[in-house]
């Protein structure tokens, strides 16, 4: 029998309280553990972090009381946190290069570990698209997939609908104590029952508009394929779709009338190549070789003794060597790992790094090559100007903030 490795009750509310602390995302909370040794030091170390960064204020580190207000109101609506490497951790989900380092999770978790397929389309959808989002779901469900969506009105939640039989997965925008939308309540109670309900955000955190493109990420690497059904330019769809290419996920899409603004999307998808979708078959035969090989694999090895924690693509200058493991036992992180620590290169390398930097995103290769300083100086440089709220990356590719905005 495989071992399993799980979080201690400490390390959860600590990793809690990381991701819940000013700019920490996935990325920095990862470089931050390769760093630090473990979230408490790493806790521990973000105010020196942030201030070498040049951060014009204290950085704001999640209270302790705030965090346990978040247990608390998790257990009232029967949520758990599960953490990345644990064994209910979705092993689709760990594969992308922004993988959250905590889900809240509602719901039965075993709907996070079977083969998936994303549905999403139009808020405003037509009769037809709503008639064909439930057929695709239905016959997917059928054929064993789980269908994940957003739980948006229109064509996310028809899909949900069709599948609340055979396992339907949402994922919220914003916290589970703040449903969005409010009218997807009463179908949230009847996913949970043999799907599921996830989120990334606090339990108590209002959606604003920037989180559902966060949301899409989500969405799109939970499943091995994303099917978009009706979508018109510049929908949030086609942010998911987007997503799922990035995550070398199949992207299919249904195609519409030239004359419906709400198939202009999904057209404009067909014409740079994603699969068109007339039906369930089409679906299942493209994901099948995926189905069988992809996710028996990452079944099988997941939490395995000496698997890396992190399953995203490392961070500049990041050994992976270093990376910390889950064996059967392991702390997952060390409490009171070593103190953060910088060098006098680390300095030099950050000077160059703002000289260098610009509002025009280069790649952390250009960056690396052009700073002419070692790779953990360039690394230690970013974490620390990025806590500091002076760089923003997007993918492999970083740039100056030219706005004082916060997170």
């Amino acid at each position: 029998m495989k071992p399993e490795s799980r979080l201690t009750d400490q390390q959860r509310f600590d990793w809690l309280r990381l991701t819940r602390s000013e700019n920490v995302g996935p990325r920095t909370f990862r470089a931050l553990i390769t760093n630090c040794g473990g979230a408490r030091a790493a806790l521990k170390a973000l105010p020196d972090l942030a201030r070498r960064g040049g951060a014009t204020r204290p950085i704001r580190v999640a209270a302790a009381e705030d965090i346990e207000h978040e247990l608390v109101a998790a257990r009232r609506l029967g949520v758990r946190f599960v953490a990345l490497g644990e064994p209910d951790y979705p092993p689709l989900l760990r594969q992308i290069d922004s993988a959250p380092p905590i889900l809240a999770l509602r719901g039965r978790a075993e709907a996070l570990r079977t083969a998936a397929v994303a549905i999403v389309g139009s808020r405003n959808a037509s009769a037809a698209g709503l008639t064909f989002a439930e057929r695709l779901a239905r016959g997917l469900g059928q054929a064993g997939y789980v269908v994940v969506s957003g739980l948006a009105r229109g064509i996310d939640q028809r899909a949900h609908v069709a599948s609340l039989e055979t396992g339907a997965v949402g994922v919220l925008a914003g916290g589970h104590g703040k449903p969005y939308p409010g009218d997807a309540v009463p179908l949230m109670e009847r996913m949970v029952e043999t799907g599921a309900v996830v989120s990334e955000m606090p339990i108590e955190w209002e959606p604003r508009g920037r989180d559902f493109p966060r949301r899409n990420r989500i969405v799109s690497g939970l499943a091995l394929g994303t099917v978009v059904v009706e979508a018109a330019r510049g929908s949030g769809s086609l942010i998911t779709a987007r997503f799922a290419l990035e995550q070398n996920r199949q992207v299919f899409a249904v195609p519409g009338s030239p004359l419906d603004p709400r198939a202009e999307g999904t057209n404009d998808l067909l014409k740079q190549g994603a699969s068109i979708c007339t039906g369930p078959d089409d679906v299942l035969t493209a994901l099948a070789p995926v189905r069988s090989s992809d996710l028996g694999s990452m079944l099988e090895t997941g939490g395995e003794p000496g698997e890396p924690l992190w399953g995203e693509q490392s961070l500049f200058g990041v050994d992976p060597e270093s990376t910390p493991r889950t064996r059967a036992g392991d702390e997952f992180d060390d409490a009171g790992g070593a103190a953060y620590r910088t060098s006098d290169d680390a300095e030099a390398a950050r000077e160059r790094i703002i000289a260098l930097l610009g509002p025009s995103p280069i790649t952390l290769d250009e960056l690396g090559r052009a700073a002419e300083a070692p790779a953990r100086a360039v690394r230690v440089a970013l974490l620390e100007l990025e806590l500091a709220g002076r760089i923003e990356f997007s993918g492999d590719r970083v740039a100056l903030r030219t706005t004082a905005d916060e997170r």
